[in-house]
């Protein structure tokens, strides 16, 4: 099994069984694993196989389409007229095949929709009108560009609405499965490295098997970050532009977001971001929060109108915090300022980042998996009137919800060592929670959570948590 995608991996063999024709879409973000999820669950055991050119022409592309179909058996392949002709000539090449199951992987689908090459009319005709009518071929397609992919297969309605009959979004990967590859890879890092490392690169695949084996986190990161010809240091660019049509437009959105942790709602955004409210922008939120570089939440005890837009991508996050304005050309920045202010502040605010990607394991660690909740997060900043009467502000980054009127309110700590709680922080606590009570309209109980990596100690007011997750939870 590869790590971390049993599900999808059963999926696609689950479609070896299938009594008809199956058409597999699989999509997410650049660098999730996509394509080798495919390849190592059909062992490369393709009767075709081929991938789009970035940013070619048609005639390019239906070269290399003619060289895959003579890579893969046809004989005599002439130069290709148009899509028409080529997916005619992969119908030559399947039906000269082997009887059983046929399976035709066609990777960067998007890439291949050029400019008025009409290739999406001749690709609904090829499944429409030949492979949906047989019983054995299985059509996976796949592509980075998440907003193409869902809009023009799964949500397609022409030709190829309601044809897919699987489609498999694949998701970042967990903290537990991070942990899970660093072990697979033999690589030298600590419980506090994986963490530190997934506030950088979150779940995608890809950037952590840039780490080199017996190569420390820090010197990895300056690597692959600061050094003259570091990976990953324009990593952002092509991230962007690989999965939406016009990058400059999502940019702006998420560079406004990136100012505000908690986030913004749509007034807010429009403005900070200088945009106007129509569909491009309606749009462009829905394809950001598909492509999980975005969150939307209603506070609770808001109204669906007030809902806020935060960025979530931890890639992005690091490329503003420590790239994107960086020049001090120090291939070795992360190194020298190892236990600097620069560094702590994104710790705090990244690891809130890792348990809100990370929120089903910490209900499994709570004893609430199989519970019906719902996650969202709360604040309060009292009017100027208010002020004058002593009314405070509050907020809370992760409330989990559940339907037993019993209200999770979860406190994250980036410490390296066990949080110690004292008087005026077990106040703190309490004062918060007082002022949340009295702005719900429900009354539900609270049970006081504390993430942090190394827990609790107990003391004297300690037990303004009943709750404590720690690194353990999330990792093992």
């Amino acid at each position: 099994m590869v790590i971390g995608r049993e599900v999808e991996q059963r999926q696609l063999l689950q479609a070896l069984e299938a009594e008809e024709s199956q058409f597999i879409a699989v999509y997410g973000r650049r660098r999730i694993g996509k394509t080798y999820l495919i390849r190592q669950t059909y062992k490369n055991k393709f009767a075709f196989q081929h991938a789009g050119l970035a940013k070619a022409t048609k005639k390019d592309q239906l070269k290399e389409f003619a060289d895959s179909l003579q890579r893969y058996g046809l004989k005599d392949v002439k130069p290709l007229r148009d899509w028409q002709d080529a997916f005619h000539r992969l119908i030559d090449l399947l039906e000269a095949k082997p009887a059983g199951k046929k399976i035709v992987f066609i990777d960067e689908l998007p890439w291949l929709d050029t400019h008025k090459s009409k290739f999406l009319s001749a690709f609904e005709h090829f499944w429409n009108g030949w492979a949906s009518s047989r019983e054995d071929i299985i059509l996976i397609v796949c592509g980075s560009a998440t907003s193409w992919i869902i809009k023009k297969i799964v949500r397609n309605r022409g030709g190829l609405h309601n044809r897919v009959t699987r489609h498999i979004y694949l998701q970042p990967f967990t903290l537990r499965e991070c942990s899970q590859y660093a072990e697979k890879r033999r690589l030298t890092l600590g419980d506090k490295d994986i963490i530190t490392a997934y506030m950088a690169f979150g779940g995608v695949p890809y950037y952590w098997s840039l780490i080199d084996r017996g190569e420390s986190l820090t010197e990895a990161f300056d690597r692959l970050f600061f050094a003259s010809q570091a990976v990953l240091k324009n990593e952002f660019d092509a991230l962007y532009a690989s999965l939406f049509k016009n990058a400059g437009y999502y940019i702006k959105i998420v560079e406004a977001l990136g100012t505000i942790k908690t986030g913004m709602q749509r007034a807010e955004l429009l403005k900070a971001a200088k945009l106007t409210n129509n569909a491009t922008f309606k749009t462009a939120l829905r394809e950001l929060e598909e492509c999980n570089f975005i969150r939307q939440y209603k506070a609770i005890g808001k109204k669906t109108k007030e809902a806020i837009f935060q960025l979530m991508d931890n890639y992005t996050l690091f490329f503003f915090h420590f790239i994107r304005d960086n020049h001090t050309q120090d291939d070795h920045f992360w190194q020298h300022t190892i236990g600097q202010d620069i560094q702590k502040a994104w710790q705090g605010l990244a690891f809130e980042r890792v348990c809100l990607w990370n929120v089903e394991d910490i209900k499994r660690a709570l004893g609430i998996s199989g519970m019906l909740t719902s996650v969202s997060a709360w604040s309060y900043t009292p009017t100027d009137e208010e002020k004058k009467k002593g009314a405070k502000g509050a907020q809370i980054d992760l409330l989990i919800e559940r339907k037993d009127n019993v209200l999770m309110v979860c406190e994250m700590k980036y410490y390296k060592e066990p949080v110690s709680v004292d008087s005026e922080y077990a106040k703190y606590i309490r004062t918060r929670n007082a002022i949340l009570a009295s702005h719900l309209k429900t009354k539900p109980a609270m049970i006081n959570t504390l993430i942090a990596p190394y827990g609790l100690i107990n003391g004297r007011n300690s037990d303004v948590f009943d709750k404590v997750v720690t690194i353990d939870d999330l990792l093992y």
